[in-house]
């Protein structure tokens, strides 16, 4: 597996995270409890979103490409050339494919909690919160998260004008942090299920 694809499963489990039912450790203030709700209602009114991402390593290392979203329980992540490898759940699983050999390989949703981003309802009130940081542009939500690769410390950025998420970033149990900016995305448009689609003659292959 690729460097970059583990980073991508690793931001795709410190979203998991932003919505998993864990305690919370962090004591609101009202101003802080209410606009954790209007973000959390915001978003879960997205039903669908596309969009172009860049996501950063601690090394520097930069890689762009595109997404896809349609809730409940389906996300795309296309890497853009030369990376020929895409990540795609369609609610059953989270898949690793690769174009160019052709083939695929999954973790069992268990594993990776992308149900609880995907499913029909964000509730940011339900993390487990160690921050809120509200300046006048962006809110940020700290938070540290249980997840199969380990503890997480998680950093959510939110526009505060729009109460769009922006960017995401994480340090994993290695001490390795990535960033992942989200821009032009477009909100509630149709996205059909054939862009979830996984080819059935990619062979599975096990890592």
């Amino acid at each position: 597996m690729t460097r970059l694809i583990k980073a991508a499963l690793a931001l795709v489990l410190l979203v998991a995270g932003a919505t998993a039912a864990t305690a919370q450790t962090r004591e609101l203030t009202l101003d802080e409890e209410y606009m954790l709700q209007r973000i959390s209602q915001h978003n879960t009114e997205i039903r669908t979103m596309a969009g172009r991402f860049v996501q950063v390593d601690s090394q520097g290392g930069r890689t762009e490409g595109v997404f896809w979203l349609k809730r409940p329980n389906h996300i795309r992540f296309r890497y853009g050339p030369p990376s020929r490898e895409e990540i795609i759940s369609q609610g059953r699983g989270f898949y690793v494919i690769n174009r160019e050999e052709r083939s695929q390989y999954a973790y069992n949703q268990e594993h990776v909690p992308l149900r609880q981003v995907l499913g029909d309802e964000v509730n940011l009130m339900t993390s487990n919160l160690t921050d809120v940081v509200m300046s006048e542009t962006h809110v940020s939500v700290s938070l540290v998260d249980d997840t199969p690769i380990g503890t997480v410390q998680v950093s959510l950025i939110f526009e505060r004008e729009t109460l769009d998420l922006a960017q995401w970033s994480l340090i994993e149990p290695s001490g390795v942090e990535t960033t992942f900016s989200i821009y032009d995305t477009q909100k509630n448009i149709d996205i059909p299920d054939s862009y979830f689609y996984i080819d059935p003659t990619y062979s599975q292959v096990q890592r």
